[in-house]
C-alpha cells in the first residue's frame, strides 16, 4: 500500500515539486495550501506522515495546527518545513510536538531520507504507544489513561503533564523543566499554573488509588514514582 503523505504548503510551486517527486516515488500525496483546511485533512482522514510549512496564511500557522493535532491525541509524524533555520526555532517546533525539522531551501533526496527515518520510528513505536507506572496506564494513541483498570478523564494538556512526568518517572523534574516541556514557556509567568494542574492530577490519579504516585520534592520540583 502507498504511503499517504498530506503536505500542508502555501507556496503552490513548493507543493507542487514535493507532492510530484512523493508520487514519482511511489507515495500518495496530497497537497493543502492553508491551515484551516490542512487542520481538516489532518485531523479527519488516516495519514503516514504529514509535511507541514511552518509558516502559513489565514492565521493558523504551522504550530497551531501541531499542537491542535496532538491535543486531540493524534500521533502522526510530522516534519515541519520552515525557513526559519535558528536553532531557537528548530526547538520551539520540537518541543510543540513535530518528529522532525528541515529548514527551506531543501533537496528532496534529503526530505525523502527523513521520511523514510520517520516512517521507520513510527513503525518500532507501535510497540510502545504506552507508558505503565505501578497499575496506572497511559494510552500514548488514544491518549487515554487508566488505573487499576478504571478510566480516568484528563483534559489534553493534563495528559501531556502527567506523560512529561511518567516518562521520567524516578527523576525530580524541575518547575523550568515542566514549563519548557508541557507549556512551551521560557520564562515564570508566577501565575500557579504547575501548582494547579498537579493539584487536579492527584486528585484524579492518587486520590481514590495507592500508592500515591505523584510526589512534590521540596524545594526541588515533582516526580513521580511507586516510592517518594
Amino acid at each position: 500500500m502507498a504511503v499517504r503523505c498530506l503536505v500542508i504548503e502555501d507556496e503552490d510551486d513548493t507543493a507542487a515539486y514535493i507532492c510530484g517527486r512523493l508520487n514519482e516515488a511511489g507515495c500518495a500525496a496530497v497537497s493543502c495550501g492553508n491551515g484551516v483546511e490542512g487542520l481538516r485533512l489532518a485531523a479527519g482522514e488516516p495519514w503516514d506522515v504529514i509535511i507541514l510549512d511552518r509558516m502559513l496564511p489565514g492565521g493558523t500557522d504551522g504550530l497551531s495546527i501541531l499542537n491542535a493535532l496532538r491535543d486531540r491525541g493524534i500521533a502522526t509524524p510530522v516534519l515541519v518545513l520552515s525557513a526559519l533555520a535558528s536553532i531557537d526555532e528548530r526547538v520551539i517546533g520540537l518541543r510543540n510536538g513535530c518528529d522532525d525539522y528541515l529548514t527551506k531551501p531543501f533537496a528532496f533526496e534529503e526530505l525523502q531520507a527523513r521520511i523514510e527515518a520517520l516512517l521507520r520510528r513510527s513503525a518500532q513505536k507501535q510497540d510502545f504507544a504506552e507508558l505503565r507506572i505501578a497499575d496506572l496506564r497511559l494510552d500514548l494513541q488514544t491518549r487515554k489513561a487508566e488505573r487499576a483498570n478504571r478510566p480516568i478523564a484528563l483534559q489534553p494538556r493534563e495528559f501531556r503533564l502527567l506523560e512529561y512526568l511518567v516518562r521520567r518517572q524516578g527523576q525530580i523534574v524541575t518547575r523550568t523543566m515542566l514549563l519548557e516541556g508541557v507549556w512551551d514557556y521560557r520564562f515564570d509567568p508566577q501565575t500557579g499554573v504547575i501548582d494547579v494542574q498537579i493539584s487536579r492530577l492527584r486528585q484524579k490519579i492518587d486520590k481514590d488509588f495507592a500508592p500515591p504516585l505523584i510526589h512534590t520534592i521540596r524545594g526541588a520540583g515533582y516526580m513521580v514514582s511507586v516510592n517518594e
